[in-house]
C-alpha cells in the first residue's frame, strides 16, 4: 500500500472547469470549480464550443490556485488524473491536454479516469467508512445508472436510461415551465411550494424486475398537460406541475434503487450525480432505506456536482493498483461504465 498519496486532477467534461488535489483518495486539500452556468443559462443549455472556450481561458488559473489552496508544489505531487471521458470531446480535450503537460512535466504518471466512476467515488470522499461492494444510483443530465459496485474498479451495470436522463427530464419540463436553466435545481426548489398529487404523471417500472428506466413518456405527458392547459385557456400552477413530475421522477429512481440494494444483498444504497442534490429523492430514499433495512449514502451538494476531487479520488485506487495511462491517452467521449480508459 502507498503512504499518503498525493494527486493533482483535472475535470472538464462538461461546463465546470474544475482542479483539485487528493491525498489518499479520501482527504481533499483543495477542491476549485467554476462554473459556467451564468454563461449557458441565456442559451437554455450547454453549448459545447463555449464551455470548451472557457476552459481554455480558465483551466492554467483553476490548477494553480488548487495548488496553492493545497499549499504545494507541481512537484510534490505524485500523479496527474483527468477525466478522459464520458462527455463534450471537445471539454475533454482541454483537461486532458493540460494534464498530459503537467505529467510530462514533472515526469509523474497519468491516470485517466471514467467520470461516472468519479462520481461514485465522490462517496469515498464523504463516507470514509464506506468500501465496496454496495448498489449505486448515479443520475444527472447525461446519466441514470444503476450500478453494482464490486470493487473499486470492478463496475457491474444493473440498470440505465433507455431514453432521457433523470437530469435531461427535469431541464425539458423546467425549461417548458419558463423556470431557466439548469432545471433540477429549480424545479427542486418551486416544487416545496406545489403539491406533489396535484396531477397524476405516470410511472415507468417498465417490465418485471427491470432495473432499467424510461422517462420520455412521463415528459411527453407533462408537456401534453402543459399544452392542454393552455389549449384551454386555462392558468397552469406551476409549483404544482413541478411537484407532481417531480414526485413521478423520484419515486420510479427511488423504489428501483432500494429494490437493487434489498435483492443484492447491500448494506448501502448510494447515490451519485448531480440530481443526487435533489432534496425529495434524499428524503424518499432514506424513507424506502429506513423501511426495508438499507442505509442511504450520498455526498455533500458540491460533490454531487462535476468536480476535480472525485477524480482524484477514483485515480487513487487506480494508482495503487499500478494502472496508469500513457500520453497517448485519448478523450472518449461515449465511455461506458466499466469500460476501461
Amino acid at each position: 500500500m502507498y503512504k499518503d498519496t498525493t494527486i493533482l486532477a483535472i475535470e472538464t467534461s462538461c461546463d465546470e472547469t474544475s482542479a483539485a488535489i487528493v491525498r489518499n483518495g479520501r482527504e481533499v486539500l483543495s477542491n476549485v470549480i467554476s462554473t459556467q452556468i451564468d454563461i449557458h443559462k441565456k442559451f437554455g443549455g450547454v453549448v459545447p464550443e463555449v464551455a470548451s472556450r472557457k476552459h481554455l481561458e480558465n483551466i492554467n488559473m483553476i490548477v494553480q490556485e488548487a495548488l496553492q489552496q493545497a499549499g504545494i508544489n507541481l512537484e510534490k505531487v505524485d500523479a496527474v488524473a483527468v477525466t478522459s471521458g464520458p462527455g463534450l470531446v471537445g471539454a475533454l480535450l482541454i483537461g486532458l491536454t493540460t494534464a498530459k503537460a503537467l505529467a510530462y512535466s514533472i515526469n509523474k504518471p497519468l491516470i485517466g479516469v471514467h467520470h461516472i466512476e468519479g462520481h461514485i467515488a465522490a462517496n469515498y470522499i464523504e463516507h470514509k467508512e464506506l468500501q465496496p461492494p454496495f448498489i449505486c444510483l448515479v443520475a444527472s443530465g447525461g446519466h441514470s445508472h444503476i450500478v453494482k459496485v464490486k470493487d473499486y474498479d470492478s463496475f457491474e451495470i444493473l440498470g440505465q436510461t433507455r431514453d432521457d436522463a433523470a437530469g435531461e427530464a427535469f431541464d425539458k419540463i423546467a425549461r417548458a415551465l419558463g423556470l431557466g436553466y439548469p432545471g433540477g435545481p429549480l424545479i427542486d426548489k418551486i416544487s416545496l411550494k406545489g403539491n406533489p398529487e396535484a396531477i397524476h404523471f405516470p410511472r415507468a417500472f417498465l417490465e418485471e424486475g427491470s432495473y432499467d428506466f424510461s422517462f420520455s413518456g412521463l415528459k411527453s405527458a407533462a408537456l401534453s398537460y402543459l399544452n392542454s392547459m393552455k389549449m384551454k385557456d386555462e392558468k397552469i400552477n406551476i409549483a404544482d406541475v413541478a411537484a407532481s413530475f417531480q414526485a413521478a421522477v423520484v419515486e420510479v429512481l427511488a423504489e428501483k434503487l432500494i429494490r437493487a440494494a434489498v435483492e443484492h444483498n447491500s448494506k448501502y444504497a448510494v447515490l451519485a450525480g448531480g440530481v443526487a442534490a435533489n432534496s425529495k429523492l434524499r428524503q424518499e430514499l432514506q424513507c424506502l432505506g429506513s423501511q426495508r433495512g438499507i442505509e442511504v449514502l450520498f455526498p455533500s451538494s458540491i460533490l454531487c456536482t462535476d468536480n476535480a476531487a472525485m477524480i482524484g479520488s477514483a485515480a487513487y485506487y487506480r494508482y495503487i493498483r499500478g494502472v496508469v495511462s500513457d500520453l497517448t491517452l485519448n478523450a472518449r467521449p461515449n465511455l461506458t461504465i466499466g469500460e476501461r480508459v
